[in-house]
Parts: structure tokens; sequence; C-alpha cells
């Protein structure tokens, strides 16, 4: 018998969830999950896991795998929290300013030797104080702030020009792009390359190999170099010991699954979302999990379907999804407030 949801032409994007009116379906949001083992094994999947997308933030704890592996993070003396805040798409709270502001007077550099230009920050109290004021958002409010800069230290570590880190011919980004290619399995030259909202390169590869970089990362194989291993470690240790520096003290998803369960956890635009799970008693050797809302939702579509995916592998308990539920279904309300509909998880994983 087919479960409700669950799609039967595995050469399509899957519908991963329902957005109900009343007594039909009104819109879906459709794309494609895939969870796998460090070795590659396929455990959990709907959709196509070979479908190619930007990894767009999910790619920022493997961003920092060289800042950490080459010594460069050491050289300047930076702390979990500012580890943390390296693989992080900050809201820009004072507490995040202050953080990367840090960073950079250890390298000896300023703000303005950051190219990541300025947005709005995330964090809607600062980006609603900053109006009150008639203030523009500074640079270091910027969500990738603290991944650009990892990316300067890198560059003074590697001896690299730091006017042009965000090149992808510098050493910085080759170093990366060689990272991104050996925890995914995919050549360099089979990645595709664009550029990402903040300037650096961004790495078009499977969901699949989206899966495989999170299992490495949580439980690195045999034959990753030692100082790379030791990167993992302090990076899922600095994530998960300070999630706030991930996402923001509040209102945010990464932060709060990572308060709720022992999984790393990071989204990407797009609707982009990939997590990885350490060794457990559910799963030994350890589990990457990634997905891909192919209209890009990441609003109610992701959080929704990330949920929904780690209860099915068994990786959230009561205590985090109770911890987790304003995030794991959304009522839809009319003007008057009445709630006339609701947004809905609608899919059951195909377990190999």
């Amino acid at each position: 018998m087919i479960k409700q949801g669950q799609n039967t032409d595995t050469n399509q994007p899957a519908a991963l969830v329902e957005v109900r009116r009343g007594p039909i379906v009104e819109s879906r949001h459709r794309g494609h999950v895939v969870a796998v083992e460090g070795d590659g094994k396929i455990v959990a999947h709907l959709g196509v896991p070979e479908t190619v997308s930007y990894l767009r933030s999910s790619a920022k704890p493997h961003q920092a795998i060289p800042l950490v592996a080459s010594g460069a993070a050491d050289r300047f003396g930076f702390t979990p929290q500012e580890i943390a805040i390296a693989c992080g798409s900050h809201n820009g709270e004072s507490v995040h300013v202050e953080t990367v502001a840090g960073m950079l007077r250890k390298t000896g550099l300023g703000a303005d030797a950051l190219k990541c230009g300025t947005h709005e920050p995330f964090s809607r109290e600062v980006a609603r104080d900053l109006r009150e004021r008639s203030e523009r958002p500074n640079v270091l409010q910027n969500n990738c702030s603290g991944k650009h800069t990892g990316m300067l230290a890198l560059a003074l570590h590697l001896s690299a020009p730091t006017e042009t880190y965000d090149d992808p011919t510098n050493p910085v980004q080759l170093t990366i792009a060689h990272t991104i290619a050996q925890f995914s399995d995919t050549p360099v030259d089979e990645i595709a390359i664009g550029i990402d909202g903040c300037g650096v390169p961004v790495f078009g590869i499977s969901i699949h190999a989206m899966a495989l970089m999170y299992a490495r990362l949580v439980a690195p194989p045999a034959d990753v170099d030692k100082e790379s291993r030791a990167a993992c470690e302090r990076i899922v240790a600095a994530m998960t010991s300070h999630p706030e520096m991930v996402g923001g003290t509040s209102e945010r998803f990464d932060t709060e699954m990572m308060r709720a369960a022992r999984v790393v956890s990071k989204v990407g635009a797009e609707g982009v979302y990939t997590a990885g799970i350490p060794p457990c008693e559910e799963w030994p050797r350890g589990l990457g999990m990634a997905f891909k809302i192919e209209d890009g939702e990441d609003r109610r579509a992701r959080p929704t379907v990330a949920i929904e995916s780690l209860r099915q592998l068994c990786v959230l308990d009561e205590n985090a999804l109770d911890a987790l539920a304003s995030y794991a279904a959304f009522s839809i309300r009319n003007h008057r407030g009445d709630t006339v509909g609701e947004v809905r998880p609608a899919f059951n994983l195909v377990f190999n």
C-alpha cells in the first residue's frame, strides 16, 4: 500500500509539504531528501538524490575546515565561539558583531577588509532598532561576516593576498574547493562554481554529496588526514556548544535544533538543509542528511521537512520534538486571526 504523501515516481521530486485550506490541498512544496552513512551508503531517500544544487550556507562548516586544519585558527587564538561563528549565518546581534570584531582585531585587519557586503540583520529586533534610528546596517552585521573573517585569517596564514581572498583563484578558495571535493567525493572539476550572496564561490554538488559531507563531518573516515579529522571534531564541538553563534540567541532554526538534539544543523539559502548526526545508538557510524526544497521555500517548508525527516530517522526524541514544535507545522490564519488551514509534512522516507 502506498502511504499518504509518498511519491511513486523515482525520477521526480517528491511532494514533501502540503498547504491545506479547508478540505483541499491548496499548494505543495516538492523536493529531494537523502540520508547517508560515511561510506556513501544511502539509508533513506525521496525524490532524486543525485539532483545538483548549490550548497549555499550549508557549506560554511566545511569552508572553515582549512581555517582550523591549517593552524590559522590557533595562530590567531580563535576561541570555540569564534570558530562557531565562522561556520554560522548569524543574526547580526551585538554578541555576533562583537565576536567578529574581536576576530578581526586578532588578525590585525579592520572591517574594511571584509568583502561580504551589507544587508538588513536577520534579527528582527536589531533590524527594527536600526530603522528607528535611521541607521544603515554595517558589514559586521552581515550573516556571513564570521565566515569572511575566517577566510581573511586563512589568507594571512597562507601568505595569500587578502585583497582578493574572495576570488576563486585565490589560495584560500582553492583550498576550500579541495576540502569540498574531499568530503563530498566530487572531483574539483565536476563541482559547479557560482557566486554566493556574500560574494565568495559557492559549490554545486548533488544532494547525495551534501549529505555525505555531513556524515563525514561528524565521523571523518580513516583516510582523511589527521589535521582535518581534528578540525572536524573542533568544528562540531564549537557549533553544538555555541549554537547561538551559528544562528542567534532566539528564533533561529539551526540554534533551536542544536539546543534540542545531538545534531549539527546548518541551513542554506533557497531551501537547502544539511545535518550531521554523530555516532549514536541508532546510527553507530553517524549519519548525514540533506534536502533541497525545489521551489526554494525556506520558512515554512524547510523546518517542517527537517524535523519530520529527523523524526523518521529516529534522531529526535519526544523532548526534542516538543522543543521544536513551533517549527514542525504552521497554522494558516485569515486576517481576522481565525485558523483556516495548516502547513504540514506529507511524506514518508523510503528506507533502503
